[in-house]
């Protein structure tokens, strides 16, 4: 595989071309009577024309042909794609799944489209307000086809094998302890390498951003330097009638064929692109002294909603760290939360539940359910010598946190056959140490 190249980006104004074609990038103005090259111009408008400056999103894309150019769409099969909320009852009860299954490609092969399942969610596309969560279980490449979202922005967590993404502004690599995001609209493709399994946070209504440090200053959590968008990069293919544009509207998926590749764009300029970023530079902030500092301390990306300092959605990690806090219970505490919170494992164990929580599964504590440590990591920590000691080496764990009440689909609860029904007997262990005598 040829060296991939990207440049600093999040939310800037960025520029490329392809080598292959210098001086495509127009001068002067975005959209002349004749482009260098003969290309078309084609803006890709990522918020509202009327967007106060610093948060307008829009890019420029010169490309060989326009993305009208293709046959009228039509309905085609869901699949586990779903936002219908209500097709089973409410859960009220804590939720853990097993490690999705992948199937294996001699049994039935999947694409990532095809290989998307719902698990939960809540909220509405048509309105603009909602997230969901998916599972993508693929074992086999994207082929003359390309997926666009026109309902919110996908944000792409690999759990197992490496996701070589091609979008209309370049290519991205993508492998496990990275996430990559895919705003609302951009057309991309998926290769894989074999069994690849991960999660996706969908967002409508708004984009990721940033959280704001507030206290904490200029520096620290996601540096914006750190997150990488893709060097323009394009093929002239012709495809006569056989490449296949998937889009997913309205929570549903339509299809449209088209006589060539939809990734020809030359150049482009913008802020609006899609990028990646590596966990593994997260500056973490931490407790130096005694208690906790709230879970949010830990959030990579966040995407608003109109309430202030209530996000529709927030990426949270717990990555490696020291823990050093003194006369303090140092695992997460037990708590009830008026926000839903999903959990995933890259990689590791995590320190709350090292047995039943697996690498490829998950966890679902939606609004106001008790959780916390299993009894066997209560009764450890309890009794544990306070000394500096690192958390979570070799692990990343990672959390969908959202302010609204999570639905969970047919298949998370039933299909996919995934869900761990033993879950509260972790928890059937804990007694009472309760004592009149206090110290």
């Amino acid at each position: 595989m040829a060296e991939l190249k990207y440049m600093p980006g999040f939310g800037n104004e960025c520029a490329s071309e392809d080598p292959r074609c210098p001086g495509a990038l127009p001068e002067g103005q975005n959209n002349p009577q004749v482009c260098p090259y003969g290309l078309y111009a084609e803006q890709l408008s990522g918020s509202a024309f009327t967007c106060p400056r610093s948060t307008n999103k829009r890019s420029w894309l010169y490309r060989i042909l326009p993305s009208v150019c293709h046959k009228p769409f039509e309905p085609i099969d869901q699949g586990h794609l779903t936002h219908n909320w209500d097709e089973v009852e409410a859960e009220p009860n804590q939720l853990r799944w097993k490690p999705f299954v992948i199937p294996k490609a001699s049994e039935k092969k999947l694409d990532f489209v095809s290989g998307l399942h719902t698990l939960c969610g809540a909220g509405e596309p048509k309105s603009r307000n909602g997230i969901a969560i998916h599972i993508f279980t693929c074992n086999t490449p994207m082929i003359n086809r390309c997926f666009y979202n026109s309902d919110g922005d996908f944000l792409i967590v690999p759990q197992q094998g490496k996701l070589l993404i091609t979008t209309e502004f370049g290519k991205l690599l993508v492998e496990p302890n990275e996430i990559c995001v895919i705003q609302q609209g951009m057309r991309f493709s998926v290769e894989v390498f074999g069994d690849t399994r991960g999660y996706i946070l969908e967002v409508y209504g708004a984009h990721f951003e940033l959280p704001d440090l507030g206290p904490i200053g200029a520096n620290g959590l996601a540096n914006p330097r750190d997150f990488l968008v893709p060097v323009a990069w394009y093929e002239d293919c012709q495809v006569p009638g056989d490449y296949t544009v998937i889009s997913k509207y309205q929570g549903k998926l339509f299809s449209a064929q088209q006589d060539f590749s939809p990734f020809n764009v030359v150049a482009w300029h913008g802020n609006y692109t899609p990028y990646k970023y590596n966990l593994d530079n997260f500056m973490v902030i931490n407790a130096v002294a005694f208690d906790h500092v709230d879970p949010s301390i830990f959030t990579v990306l966040t995407a608003k909603s109109t309430r202030p300092g209530v996000a529709l959605a927030d990426f949270v990690i717990f990555p490696p760290r020291w823990g050093v806090a003194n006369n303090t219970f140092r695992p997460p505490y037990y708590h009830r939360n008026c926000m839903s919170e999903f959990m995933g494992l890259i990689k590791g164990h995590y320190e709350a539940k090292e047995e039943g929580f697996q690498p490829g599964g998950g966890s679902l504590h939606s609004m106001m359910i008790p959780h916390g440590p299993d009894a066997e990591c209560f009764e450890k920590a309890s009794k544990a010598k306070l000394e500096p000691e690192r958390v979570a080496e070799g692990t990343m764990a990672f959390m969908f946190e959202s302010s609204f009440s999570m639905a969970v689909t047919k298949w998370g609860l039933k299909t996919s056959n995934c869900l761990d029904k033993t879950y509260y007997k972790c928890w059937e262990p804990l007694k009472s140490h309760f004592t009149l005598s206090c110290k």
